[in-house]
C-alpha cells in the first residue's frame, strides 16, 4: 500500500511521477508534450478524454504508450458502422451445461478503454459508453456489473468533416473532461519521428505508476484546497458562456447558441487542481484555470449560425471569454 506522511510529500512524489511518465512517453511521442500532460491530467482526476485529429497523428499509439506507462490493463475497440452494444458491454449466453445464464464480459473491462474512431459507428452503439463513463459500471439484463478501478476511455475522432462519421450526441461529449486537439507536428519534430520509426529498434516503455498509486493520487488531487477566488472564476467564466445569462457577454449572445453546464466548472477546478500539482504549487491559481479552459470547454459551447457564417471558431470565442 502506498502511503505518504502528508499531503505535501504525496504532492512532491506526484510531481515527480509526472517527470518520470514523461520522459518514457517521450521514448515513444515526439512533440506532443501539452496533450500528454492534458491527458495524464485527465487521468489523475479520473476523467475521460477525447482525442481529435486526422489519421496518422499517432493518437492511438499515444494512448497504448500511457497505458504502458501507468502498468493498467488496456482494451482497443475499434468502432466501425456494424459494432453492436454487446461486442462492447458484454451479453449473456447459455451454459448449456449447467442450464444457466452466464454473463460473458465485453471489451469494456479493463482499466483503459481506447475507443478508437469513436465516431465511425452510429449513434446506438456510441450511447453503450454512456453509464460505463459515468457509473464505472454497465447494466446488461438487469444485472449490474462494476467496472475495473481505475477506469478511463480514452476516444480518438476524425474531424466530423471526413465522410462515414456520426455526431456524438452532446450528453456523450459532456462525459469527456477534455476535448483534445491534435494537430500536425512541427518539421523539427517530424524529422526525429522519421529517424526513430524507420530502423529496426524499438524502444520500451517501462511502467512507473500502478493502479494503486494511481489511485491515492487520484484521492490527493480531490483533497486540494483552492481559494474561493479561483472558484468564483471558473463559475463565471463557465456562466459567460450562456447566452442572455446574468453574465453573458456580448461574443456570447452573439455568436453561441447555447453554453456550458455545470460539470464544466467541476472540470475546470478538478483540472486546475491537477495541473497546479504537476506544475509543482499546492493550491491552483487562475493561471491554472486558464491553462485547461479551452480543453473543458471547447466540446461544451455550441456556435450559432452567425458563427460559422462569419468563421468565428470556438477558440476565438472562449479566448474572448478571458
Amino acid at each position: 500500500m502506498t502511503t505518504f506522511s502528508s499531503d505535501v510529500e504525496a504532492a512532491d512524489a506526484l510531481r515527480v511521477a509526472y517527470q518520470e511518465l514523461k520522459t518514457e512517453i517521450g521514448k515513444v511521442i515526439i512533440g506532443q508534450e501539452d496533450i500528454v500532460k492534458l491527458v495524464l491530467t485527465a487521468v489523475f482526476c479520473e476523467g475521460h478524454c477525447l482525442l481529435v485529429g486526422v489519421p496518422g497523428l499517432a493518437k492511438t499509439l499515444l494512448v497504448q504508450t500511457i497505458s504502458q506507462a501507468l502498468d493498467l490493463g488496456f482494451n482497443r475497440i475499434q468502432f466501425t458502422p456494424d459494432l453492436m452494444p454487446s461486442d462492447i458491454l458484454g451479453a449473456e449466453t447459455m451454459d448449456r451445461e449447467q442450464k444457466v445464464f452466464k454473463f460473458i464480459k465485453g471489451a469494456i473491462f479493463a482499466n483503459i478503454i481506447l475507443a478508437d474512431e469513436i465516431n465511425r459507428t452510429p449513434p446506438k452503439t456510441q450511447a453503450a459508453l454512456l453509464e460505463a463513463m459515468q457509473e464505472r459500471a454497465v447494466t446488461v439484463g438487469g444485472q449490474f456489473y462494476p467496472l475495473p478501478r481505475p477506469f478511463f476511455v480514452l476516444a480518438t475522432q476524425n474531424p466530423i468533416e471526413q465522410e462515414g462519421t456520426y455526431p456524438l450526441p452532446e450528453a456523450q461529449l459532456d462525459r469527456f473532461m477534455f476535448n483534445l486537439w491534435l494537430d500536425y507536428p512541427t518539421y523539427e519534430d517530424e524529422v526525429e519521428i522519421v529517424k526513430r520509426t524507420t530502423t529496426a529498434e524499438k524502444p520500451t516503455v517501462s511502467p512507473i505508476l500502478n493502479s494503486e498509486q494511481i489511485t491515492v493520487f487520484q484521492q490527493l488531487v480531490r483533497r486540494v484546497p483552492v481559494p474561493d477566488n479561483v472558484i468564483e472564476y471558473a463559475v463565471k467564466l463557465v456562466n459567460k458562456t450562456r447566452p442572455q445569462g446574468k453574465y453573458a457577454e456580448q461574443v456570447t449572445n452573439d455568436f453561441l447558441e447555447w453554453g456550458a453546464g455545470p460539470r464544466a466548472s467541476q472540470y475546470l477546478i478538478l483540472g486546475a487542481k491537477c495541473n497546479a500539482l504537476l506544475n509543482g504549487k499546492y493550491s491552483p491559481d487562475i493561471e491554472d484555470i486558464r491553462e485547461v479552459t479551452i480543453s473543458v470547454l471547447r466540446h461544451r459551447i455550441v456556435r450559432n449560425f452567425k458563427a460559422e457564417a462569419e468563421g468565428v471558431t470556438v477558440e476565438d470565442i472562449i479566448q474572448k471569454l478571458f
